[in-house]
């Protein structure tokens, strides 16, 4: 690796935007994951409205593509 002041930077953004992505994509499959175990209709309805808001957001942030979202919605 080269010892360019940028080379390092990058390194570093990296690593942040990874943890960032990780704990992202970490929410949604709990958040899913969530709704599917229950099986009392008013929480499953509520922990749907969450995960519907998790995967709204990170659709808004860029985490994931929005047919990805729609997907795992109508699922």
């Amino acid at each position: 690796m080269q010892r360019h002041k940028s080379v390092e930077k990058r390194a570093l953004t990296s690593k942040k935007s990874n943890l960032i992505n990780r704990m992202g994509k970490s929410q949604i499959k709990t958040a899913v994951n969530k709704v599917l175990d229950l099986k009392d209709k008013e929480n499953a309805i509520k922990a749907l409205n969450e995960a519907v808001s998790t995967l709204d957001k990170s659709v808004k942030s860029g985490l994931i593509h929005k047919n990805k979202a729609a997907n795992k919605k109508s699922k």
